[in-house]
């Protein structure tokens, strides 16, 4: 095997491994069983466990980034965001073991994490959604607010559907769009809460544990 290849087959078995055990349970012992190889062989190529990890982090999220990029081209607002849900969908489907280390791993690498690619994510996100504000005679001010919404329910529903995988991926993308789009058409433009929840959770002094006059801390005999 030349070294290209036998880098590839490294990174290959380590997203696998770093997916089903953690970065903190993956061993170099365990990849290099895996890959046939010793582990002067991975120590060689990447210089460690580290090392490897961060080869497999930055190749995922550069594969997604791509992806979710390129899906948020074109023309039509609605259009765009249908095919950015099936982007990241179809990754989950495709590369469950990159999707399960990105969003289980918290640790940074190379300056770049999913969390950083959802926050680019979401400023292509909110260009699109200002100009749907504007088409509409919205005010525009807000619409990152609503961009973060949008983004954090495509990924939350992403992290969900990666575990449950149904219903398909398809009709997940269309319920999606059809919460965002059919909400973002009857839009209030001025919204704001009611008085009772205003009264009740921004009062001064509010006591914390009591809701609508119910205590909610545990009785005798309760845990």
């Amino acid at each position: 095997m030349t070294a290209a290849k036998r880098r590839q087959q490294l990174v290959e078995v380590g997203r696998r491994i770093f997916a089903e055990n953690g970065y903190d349970s993956a061993t170099v012992e365990d990849i290099a069983a895996a890959a046939g190889v010793s582990k002067p062989v991975v120590y060689e190529h990447f210089g460690g466990k580290e090392g490897l990890y961060a080869v497999v982090c930055d190749r995922e999220l550069a594969y997604l980034g791509a992806e979710i990029t390129e899906s948020l081209r074109g023309a039509g607002a609605r259009r765009r965001i249908e095919c950015a849900a099936m982007a990241l969908l179809r990754y989950v489907e495709e590369r469950t073991d990159g999707f399960r280390i990105l969003v289980r791993e918290s640790s940074t690498v190379g300056g770049s994490s999913y969390s950083t690619l959802l926050n680019d994510a979401t400023a292509s996100v909110t260009y699109i959604l200002e100009e749907e504000f504007v088409a509409r005679g919205f005010d525009p001010v807000m619409t990152n607010v609503y961009a973060q919404a949008l983004v954090g329910m495509v990924s939350g529903t992403a992290q969900w559907w990666l575990d449950a995988r149904t219903p398909p991926k398809e009709e997940v993308a269309a319920h999606i769009v059809n919460l965002c789009f059919n909400g973002l058409s009857h839009l209030d433009p001025s919204p704001s809460l009611e008085t009772g929840v205003l009264a009740k959770y921004c009062a001064p002094g509010h006591p914390a544990g009591i809701t609508e006059g119910r205590d909610l801390r545990p009785g005798p005999g309760e845990p």
